[in-house]
C-alpha cells in the first residue's frame, strides 16, 4: 500500500467515533450469518442479532437495577447499530427465556473457534488443552421463587416424627397423672448428629470449565445452591463437544472411582489433586509396573468386580508443603511432571476469575426475582465478561511484558465510558483497541506489601495429607486379573 493509502486508512479510524469502534468489534464475534438458523416467531419486531446486542450492553450497564440497565442497553443499540426491536424489559426478558437456548450455542462455538484464531500460541500448553474446574455460590434475592427453585428441600424425615408424636400424645396425656412431681421437665435438647449448614438466602450454583492457557471461561452449569460441581461436570462432558487431548485440571473435590472412570470413558484425561481421603493401591500387576502407578480400587468394586483403575501418582512442593496430584495420562513424555506442576499452579486462576464475576463484575447478589431471570442475569453475564475478555486478549498478545493479565475492572470501565459517550471520535492513541491493550494489571515489584500486618484474619486450617497408598495383596491380584480375563472375554 501506497504511503498516500495509509494516511487515508489512518484517517479513517480517526474519523470513527468511539461508539462505531465498539460496534465493530462486537460484529467482529458475532453478526446476522452467525444465527442464520435461528427461527423467530413472525409478530416479533426484532432478530436474534438484535437480542444478543441488547443482551450483552444490558450486561455492560453500568446501571444497578435491572429495569434501568435494559433502557440503558436500548438506547446504546440504537446508538450503535441504529435500530433495534426490544423497546422494554418485559420483551428483552421473555426473548431471552424463548430464544436463548437456541442463540447460546452458535455464539458460544464462535468465540471457541475466535480463541484458537487470536492466539494460538496459548491455546494448548504442549499439547494438552486445559481446562480447569471449580465451582461457587452466588447470592439471589429473597422471594418465594427462588427460595422454592435454589433452597434446599427440608427433610421429610422431621415431618413423620411429627406424625407419630402426634399419635401418641393422647397416651402421654393418659398418663399424665401417674408421673411424678418432674416428669413435666424439659429434657435437654440432643445435639445433631449430621451437620448440615443451609444458607440464609437463596442461592444459585455456578460450576464453571475455564481455559487455563488465555484466562478465559469455556462453559458452565449452573444450578441450586445443594448442586453437585462433580455431577455438573459429568452433564458438561455429556453436551459438550471437546477438542482431541484435553485435559481437566480439577481440586481435591473432584476425586472418586465413578468420577474419575466417567472422565476417562468420555476419552478425556485429567489432573486432580488428592489427599488424605484418598486410598490407592501399588503392585497390582495390571501393568508394566514402575515408579508412580497406583490403582483406585475401592472394595466394593472389587466385590462388583469391576476393573481397578490405573493412575499416576505425580508429587511436587508449592512452597508450603508437599501437593499430590493424580491422572490417568500414563505417559510420561506426553504429561511430565514438571508441565504437570505447571498446570496445576495456573489453575489458580480459575480463583481469581470468579473473583471478578463477583466483585469486579458486581454479580455477587443477582437481581432476579424469579429463577428464570436470576439465570439468564447470571448466563448473559458471563457471556458479556467473556466477550469483553476476548477483545481485550486480541489486543493484548503481542504485549511486551510477558507476565501481564487482562485487568477486568479496566475493561469494564473502557466499555461503559464508550457507551455513555457513544459520538465522541477519540484522540490520537486513544481508540478503543489502544485503551484495551493498555487493561493490564501491575508488573512492578512493590517496595512493601499490600496486605496489613494481621492478615489473613482467621484460622489457618490444616493442609491435607498424602493419600494412602497400600501394597496389594496376592487375593486382589489373583482378583485383578480374573476381572481382565472378564473384560476381554466381553
Amino acid at each position: 500500500m501506497s504511503n498516500s493509502g495509509k494516511d487515508a486508512a489512518s484517517k479513517q479510524k480517526q474519523s470513527m467515533t468511539q461508539g462505531e469502534q465498539l460496534a465493530k468489534a462486537i460484529r467482529w464475534i458475532a453478526n446476522d450469518q452467525l444465527f442464520a438458523k435461528v427461527r423467530v416467531h413472525g409478530n416479533a419486531n426484532w432478530v436474534p442479532t438484535h437480542l444478543m446486542q441488547v443482551a450483552i450492553l444490558w450486561v455492560w450497564s453500568s446501571q444497578s437495577l435491572l429495569v434501568e440497565s435494559t433502557k440503558d442497553a436500548i438506547k446504546s443499540v440504537e446508538s450503535l447499530f441504529g435500530t433495534t426491536g426490544i423497546h422494554s424489559y418485559q420483551t428483552l426478558i421473555t426473548a431471552l427465556q424463548k430464544y436463548t437456548e437456541q442463540i447460546l450455542p452458535p455464539l458460544v462455538q464462535r468465540m471457541h473457534h475466535l480463541m484458537e484464531k487470536t492466539d494460538q500460541a496459548s491455546f494448548r500448553i504442549g499439547i494438552w488443552l486445559v481446562l480447569a474446574v471449580d465451582g461457587s455460590r452466588l447470592d439471589a434475592c429473597r422471594t418465594l421463587a427462588n427460595e422454592k427453585r435454589f433452597c434446599k428441600p427440608k427433610n421429610k424425615r422431621g415431618s413423620k416424627k411429627n406424625k407419630k408424636n402426634k399419635k401418641n400424645k393422647k397416651n402421654k396425656k393418659n398418663k399424665k397423672n401417674k408421673r411424678g412431681r418432674h416428669a413435666n421437665k424439659r429434657k435437654p435438647v440432643s445435639k445433631k448428629k449430621n451437620y448440615n449448614p443451609q444458607p440464609v438466602g437463596p442461592q444459585v450454583w455456578l460450576t464453571l470449565l475455564w481455559h487455563v492457557g488465555q484466562r478465559l471461561p469455556w462453559a458452565w452449569k449452573i444450578g441450586p445452591s445443594y448442586s453437585s460441581e462433580r455431577a455438573h461436570l459429568l452433564e458438561m462432558l455429556n453436551a459438550l463437544d471437546l477438542p482431541k487431548n484435553t485435559l481437566i485440571c480439577g481440586d481435591a473435590g473432584f476425586v472418586g472411582y465413578d468420577f474419575w472412570n466417567a472422565i476417562d470413558s468420555h476419552g478425556h484425561h485429567f489432573l486432580t489433586r488428592v489427599g488424605s481421603n484418598c486410598r490407592f493401591l501399588k503392585q497390582l500387576g495390571r501393568v508394566r509396573e514402575r515408579d508412580g502407578i497406583v490403582y483406585c480400587w475401592p472394595k466394593e468394586k472389587q466385590q462388583r468386580k469391576q476393573p481397578p483403575l490405573v493412575l499416576r501418582l505425580l508429587r511436587f512442593h508449592d512452597g508450603r508443603g508437599e501437593v499430590y496430584l493424580v491422572t490417568n495420562e500414563l505417559n510420561s513424555r506426553k504429561l511430565s511432571d514438571s508441565r504437570a506442576g505447571e498446570i496445576y499452579r495456573k489453575r489458580w486462576g480459575i480463583e481469581v476469575q470468579f473473583r471478578s464475576l463477583k466483585q469486579t463484575y458486581g454479580r455477587s447478589k443477582l437481581l432476579g426475582r424469579t429463577p428464570d431471570v436470576v439465570e439468564h442475569e447470571l448466563t448473559w453475564s458471563l457471556v458479556g465478561l467473556w466477550m469483553a475478555q476476548l477483545l481485550a486478549l486480541r489486543e493484548q498478545i503481542d504485549r511486551i511484558e510477558p507476565a501481564a493479565q487482562t485487568s477486568v475492572a479496566m475493561v469494564l470501565r473502557i466499555l461503559q465510558n464508550i457507551l455513555h459517550c457513544p459520538n465522541e471520535i477519540p484522540a490520537r492513541g486513544e481508540s478503543l483497541r489502544s485503551l484495551l491493550a493498555g487493561a493490564l494489571t501491575d508488573t512492578y515489584d512493590r517496595a512493601s506489601k499490600k496486605k496489613s500486618r494481621n492478615y489473613p484474619r482467621r484460622k489457618e486450617e490444616p493442609r491435607t495429607g498424602p493419600p494412602t497408598i497400600e501394597l496389594a495383596t496376592a487375593e486382589q491380584q489373583k482378583l485383578a486379573k480374573a476381572t481382565l480375563d472378564l473384560s476381554n472375554a466381553a
